[in-house]
């Protein structure tokens, strides 16, 4: 609209519109409704009606429990729920010393898990979110993930989140730290949910792993499976089981990672089956030191020194040859493997793997070495061959092999690009920090995580420490009129 003053005439003192510009843009304004006073003071008794109603759903326990104590109270006097609850306490006390067990899966584990969901969690999940960069503010609408569940472990807090729509878990992994310090965990790794758009938030609050583990006692016959072995344990404290029958398993680590332990926990858990015959260990030894000690619970034995012109190449081809005649005796037979005294379980242990298909300085054996072992993990696994090797060298060139091996573990390793060449691409991302792990032995001699070929998260583990006493009990226990010397 275009205004045009000029001299008024006496009298006048107004102004006159012009004609419109034809060519002038419109201009449109929204119309503006004011929302009456009633209809805010409804909307907000509604809101906080069902802030209420979610309150009371989600600690329905609690609420229930202080609304039954009260009415004792204003019906009988507070006598009578303080006498409830001394009578409730000792009850529970009676419970935990009877059945401990069962008292934490039913009643503290519980307890834990929500006083955390309410007093640490919830208390400070939208600050920390905010921070994180976790949350998206859209015509001035703040959007949260939402907390679903708690589950609180001695160890750890496993959290299910369902994330924002469009929001994947590598916003979460990327954040991890932030999330570590905002609620005062050492780590914290991310996990699929239970259906898309969850995910499961490990907040790790102490080590469990700190502590060397001794030896494991050797178990009885009858509870050795070959698809769990126990060597160690796991982080949340569940026992650590390693799976033989239809795998190979690689491990690798720098030197003093506790290589040794993860092997020498397995023979241990399989000494039973070896007395009865069930199973068989070959091991392949070119250091001469680590294997060397209990040579004579094995089958059969092979180093370095005692045929340079191929005393461990031997073995490894004679294992091969034998899984080929196996294979083709139980062609058309059967598809599945059950170990007997006529056709064994066999353990082929491979310590230094990268030794026989790199630093060997015989080429031919090299070539040998690699052949026989390309044979066994390609083929070994549906006939009772299991392959254990075990490198410190994570490079592809070392091991051309190694995705023969569908089991894998990662001890301490020293470089963080390692991490990936071992368990396999996105694991580090996936908090397998395997170059963060100590150096000293006592802490973190052993430690390692475990990428499983039916699963793409890391699990982080320690094998128990089998000392050089405990190798001559085995000794001992296996030959009893051997002296362990």
């Amino acid at each position: 609209m275009a205004w045009e003053f000029r001299k008024l005439a006496p009298g006048e003192n107004v102004a006159v519109e012009t004609q419109r510009d034809p060519f002038a843009a419109p201009k449109w304004a929204p119309p503006v409704w004011h929302m009456p006073e009633g209809l805010v003071l409804i909307v907000n008794a509604a809101r906080a009606l069902v802030r209420v109603l979610v309150f009371l759903v989600r600690n329905i326990v609690p609420v229930s429990a202080v609304s039954a104590l009260g009415w004792l109270g204003y019906r009988y006097g507070w006598t009578v729920p303080v006498l409830v609850l001394a009578l409730v306490a000792v009850g529970l006390g009676v419970w935990a010393g009877v059945n401990r067990p069962s008292f934490v899966r039913w009643v503290a584990r519980p307890a834990r898990s929500w006083w955390r969901m309410v007093f640490v969690y919830r208390r400070h999940w939208q600050p920390v979110l905010v921070t994180a960069g976790l949350t998206k503010v859209h015509k001035g609408r703040e959007y949260l993930p939402t907390l679903v569940r708690v589950r609180s472990g001695p160890t750890c807090d496993r959290v299910l989140v369902r994330m924002l729509k469009g929001q994947a878990p590598d916003a979460w992994e990327r954040v991890t730290a932030n999330l570590a310090h905002g609620f005062g965990a050492s780590l914290v790794r991310v996990r699929d949910g239970d259906r898309p758009g969850r995910v499961w938030l490990e907040f790790v609050r102490r080590d469990a792993l700190a502590e060397p583990i001794p030896a494991l006692p050797v178990p009885d016959a009858s509870d050795v499976d070959l698809s769990a072995v126990v060597v160690g344990r796991c982080e949340d404290g569940s026992p650590w089981r390693l799976r033989l029958l239809g795998t190979h398993v690689l491990i690798a680590g720098a030197t003093g990672a506790g290589k040794g332990s993860v092997i020498w926990s397995t023979v241990r858990a399989l000494l039973p089956l070896m007395l009865g015959g069930l199973v068989e260990v070959w091991a392949v030894d070119p250091k001469r030191m680590e294997l060397s000690f209990g040579r004579v619970l094995f089958e059969r034995y092979g180093r370095y020194s005692s045929d340079p012109k191929g005393g461990m190449v031997d073995l490894l081809e004679a294992a091969a040859e034998d899984m080929n005649a196996r294979a083709e005796r139980f062609a058309g037979v059967t598809r599945s493997f059950t170990p007997s005294r006529d056709f064994p379980f066999r353990v082929i242990v491979v310590d230094e793997l990268a030794f026989l298909t790199a630093y060997c300085p015989e080429r031919d054996l090299r070539k040998r070495a690699e052949s026989a072992l390309a044979v066994l993990t390609s083929q070994g696994r549906s006939v009772g061959y299991c392959v254990i090797g075990a490198q410190q060298d994570a490079r592809k060139e070392v091991n051309n092999l190694r995705n023969l091996f569908p089991d894998r573990i990662a001890l301490r390793l020293d470089e963080d690009e390692q991490v990936d060449m071992v368990l396999g691409d996105g694991a580090r991302d996936r908090g397998a920090l395997a170059d963060q792990i100590s150096s000293v032995p006592e802490i973190g001699a052993g430690v390692g995580f475990v990428r499983l070929e039916a699963s793409p998260d890391p699990v982080r583990v320690r094998a128990a420490y089998v000392s050089d006493a405990d190798i001559h009990a085995m000794v001992a226990l296996g030959l009893p009129d051997v002296e362990a010397a």
